[in-house]
């Protein structure tokens, strides 16, 4: 190693490390900006899949309500007021609220709404239930 000229050779050794003296401290910096960008990219993975998650639930909950018309429509569930009461009570028990209930004979078409917890995003979802489209239309109890 080479002394630069009106140094000593101790302190040509400890420059020899280093090119700059104010990049002292720069490697702090980088590390904790690296941390607060890992920081946020991790709640934000987190706010996503709860809203994903919402949705499954909403969408398990209008299921539930539909089929549940469906069958009162059917005459296979007495009592509760008709397929829409059934509907609005079965979403509430999923904690989720019936938007809109629509019976077109057998068949039912709920639209229920919930929100995500981190976000408090409205999330809906809808679900249609009855007979297929290819089974004769029967009013009333079944056999």
């Amino acid at each position: 190693m080479r002394r630069r000229e009106g140094t000593s050779g101790r302190e040509a050794t400890a420059s020899a490390g280093r090119t700059d003296p104010d990049d002292a401290g720069s490697a702090s910096v980088v590390s904790v900006s690296v941390v607060v960008v890992i920081a946020v990219l991790a709640a934000a993975a987190l706010a996503g899949t709860q809203a994903l998650a919402e949705r499954s639930r909403v969408a398990g909950a209008a299921d539930a309500s539909a089929l549940a018309a469906a069958d009162a429509a059917a005459g296979l569930v007495t009592g509760g007021g008709g397929p829409c009461s059934l509907a609005a009570s079965l979403a509430r028990a999923n904690a989720v609220e019936l938007s809109s209930c629509d019976v077109d004979e057998l068949v039912v078409t709920v639209v229920v709404t919930g929100s995500a917890p981190v976000l408090g995003v409205a999330v809906r979802a809808s679900a249609t239930a009855g007979p297929p489209p290819s089974a004769p239309r029967r009013t009333g109890p079944g056999p």
